[in-house]
This record gives structure tokens, sequence and C-alpha cells, in this order.
């Protein structure tokens, strides 16, 4: 969505008493920035402005921050210091692999500059993925961040209701930690898995207003709230400013009808407890078999998505990691199992990533060793942005940090909006 879309809805969000509003980071970052020639700093900066009343949050990907590789410590340190001075209260952090190494930075510095941290637990299923690992992973974090949160991230919403009640019930219990569950509603499961959470003593839920709800989103706000009415878990929701921002949302939806996955697929996908592979990855894996003319043959990469996973040690599918697998089943089953390797997977297999959850197969090991090691890019540190990025292109020290991020679509952007600046010169002389 363009800004101004995301501002008129957040103006209406503001009144209707949620904890917070989790407004910006993940893709938020670079689609605006790719897609729409709009400055995610600024955007953040107008949310800001229309958001009095509501705590706003963001996802970061840990040392991935918003983008899909770690980044230097100056990088990471300068984007959590700017994005909390241009708005953000809570920072939502998680690792794809859970690799806590990866926080250590991004949590420290969020802490440092005063803000709330929820450290999140990627859940997933495999052999390795138990009960007893996200209990043992959450005393973990606990132990080791004293976070004011600890989030239940489940990307694919896989999380079932009754595993949830347990998993919840557990974390109260044995480790007395604030919990927040965060369930997508691609198998259907979210709105039961939330109501057992809630029941199991969750301290908060994540939910959407209803005219963008289910699908591979969430459950919708204004149910949840009606269905708790009358409970020990009755919420302060304005329910009058849920629905108006529903009319908001819908009317607002209609424009972006080119980009709308749920339009053109069935609102309930089972199919998702095997591949577990995340609503925005499904729609970036069709794309990839349409360019090659490959529609049909989705159901083969599913499946061989699970075999890939397997390969590699049953890692979480979220970003970046579901795009690697996914990617890397796409080969599979175009070229011939592993007769090419991507580099990620390359990098993966090397600990670039970080620690696996279960051990790779061998055959991948050894197919990675043959592989020459890549031209190590040379790291784009906050020093290096200052000294590239043209003085006419910047207007605030956020560009040096997005040409860090992503030099490629910052370069493009600052000269479109240079031109822009230019134009609207020019109009008013």
């Amino acid at each position: 969505m363009r800004t101004e879309d995301v501002v008129r809805i957040v103006e209406v969000l503001d009144r209707a008493g949620f904890y917070a509003l989790e407004v910006w980071g993940g893709a938020t970052f670079d689609a605006p920035l790719r897609f729409l020639m709009e400055d995610p700093w600024e955007r953040l900066k107008k949310v800001r402005e229309v958001a009095r009343r509501t705590k706003l949050m963001m996802l970061l990907r840990g040392m991935n921050l918003v983008g899909y590789r770690h980044y230097p410590r100056d990088v990471v340190e300068k984007f959590v210091e700017y994005a909390h001075r241009d708005g953000i209260d809570v920072f939502r952090i998680f690792d794809a692999l859970n690799d806590l190494d990866n926080l250590e930075l991004p949590v420290k510095k969020a802490k440092e500059v005063g803000a709330e941290v929820q450290v999140c637990m990627v859940y997933t299923t495999s052999p390795v993925h138990t009960t007893d690992y996200y209990i043992k992973l959450a005393e973990e974090i606990a132990h080791r961040f004293e976070p004011e949160w600890v989030t239940i991230k489940d990307m694919s919403g896989i999380l079932r209701p009754y595993v949830a009640q347990e998993l919840v019930s557990r974390l109260k219990k044995e480790l007395g930690l604030k919990v927040d569950v965060h369930s997508h509603a691609t198998a259907g499961f979210a709105p039961m898995t939330l109501l057992k959470a809630i029941e199991a003593g969750a301290d908060a839920v994540d939910v959407t207003v209803s005219s963008l709800s289910l699908f591979t989103s969430h459950t919708p706000a204004e149910t949840l709230v009606e269905a708790l009415r009358g409970t020990p878990y009755e919420t302060r929701i304005d329910t009058r400013a849920l629905y108006e921002a529903s009319r908001l949302v819908w009317e607002i939806r209609k424009r972006y009808r080119e980009y709308d996955y749920a339009l053109r697929n069935p609102p309930v996908d089972i199919r998702v407890l095997e591949h577990q592979i995340p609503g925005g990855m499904l729609s970036n894996l069709l794309a990839q078999l349409r360019e090659l003319g490959a529609e049909d043959k989705l159901p083969q990469v599913l499946e061989e998505v699970t075999r890939v996973r397997e390969d590699l040690g049953w890692p979480p599918l979220v970003t970046p990691l579901s795009q690697i697998v996914g990617t890397q089943a796409v080969l599979n089953v175009m070229s011939g199992r592993y007769r090419a390797l991507l580099k990620e997977v390359v990098d993966y297999i090397k600990g670039k990533y970080g620690k696996p959850p279960a051990p790779i197969k061998r055959e991948l090991i050894e197919l990675a060793e043959k592989h020459p090691p890549p031209k190590a890019a040379e790291e784009i540190t906050l020093d290096r942005a200052m000294r590239e990025v043209p003085r006419e292109y910047v207007e605030k020290f956020e560009d040096y940090i997005t040409y860090a991020l992503f030099p490629e679509n910052a370069l493009k952007f600052f000269e479109y909006r240079r031109s822009q600046r230019l134009i609207q010169a020019l109009m008013k002389s």
C-alpha cells in the first residue's frame, strides 16, 4: 500500500485501543522503496504523527534488519537507533534459525535506546521442533536477554489450538514469561489457536481488521473482540473504530486488486501443515513458476520443499530461509535434484546464516565443499555509505542507512526524489 493509504488506516485504528500497531519492518521497508519510490523512513514519521495514543511496533529480522542477509554492526546499531528516534516503541526481533547469537546486538541496542523488546521464537514443526524445544529456547531467551515479552511467531499458520494451549500454559507456569501469540490463518487454525492461547494465559495476541483477515493473514479483530465479550478475557477495544477501519480498508483494498493474492486462491490451505511455506513466499513461488511456464508444477515444488528442508536440517521457513529453500526446490524440480546449488544454500551449509536446528545431510555438505568460495562482497558499512552516496542525494542521515541496506534501489529512489524536488521547485518559481 502507498503511504497515504497506510496513514488513513492508522489514524482510525489509533482510536481503537490496541496495545500496539505493527506498522513497519519486514518487507514494509523494502517494498515501498523498490516498487513505489517512497521513503520508508518518511512513512514511519507520518504514521507516528497520526498515532498519538498507541505504541508503534516493528518486525526486525535480527542481524538481517529488514533485508535478506547479515549487515555490519554499525548499520545494525544505527538502524535501531534511528527507527526508535523516528517512532518505533516496540521492537519485535527474531532470527530465522532461532540462533540467539544473531539476536545479541539488535536486542542490546534496542534496550540501550529505551525501546520495549519482544524476542520471538520462530515456530515450526519437525522431529526436532517439539514443545520441549520451545520451552528450553524460551528459558535461554529469558536468561540471556530478559525481554519484556516472548513472542510465539507462527508465520506459516501451523500452530494447532491445543498445542498452543500447552505451550502457552507451560511458558506461563514454568517460566512466568509475558507471552504474545502471532499466528497466521493459512491452515484455518488461527482464531481457535488464539482463543486457546488466551485461555492458557497469553498476555496478548495478534489480529487484523476483518477486511484484511484470514487467508494467509490473521484472525479478524472484530470477531475475537466480540467472542471475548462477557468473559474474564474481555478487551477494551472500541468495535466502532474497528468497523470504521474495516470499511476503509475494504475500499482501499479494491484499488490493489492486481496484487491481491487472496482473491485468486482458496481461503484455507491445509497443505501448509506439510510444506509450511508462509503466504508471501507462496505467491513468490507461483511467480517464479509462471515465468518458467510451469505453474502446473506447484504441487511437485511444495513436496520438494519438505524434502529440501529435511536435507538442510529442518530450518524454519521464514525470511530469508523460506525464499532460499523454496527457490532450491524450484531448481530441483525443474533441473533435477541438486544438479545446481544456490549460492545462498552453500552459504547456509557453511554456517553463514547461523546454526541449523539439526544435522545437514552429508551429501549436501560434500556438494557445498566442491563449490569454490565465492568472491566476498565488500560490506557496505556506514562509513562507506557516507563516502559513496553523492552529496546532492542526501536529505537526512537515514539515507545512508537505506543505502547500506539496499544500495541499488536506494540510488534509484534518491535520483527519483531529487528529480521530483527539482520539478516542485520549478513549479513554485
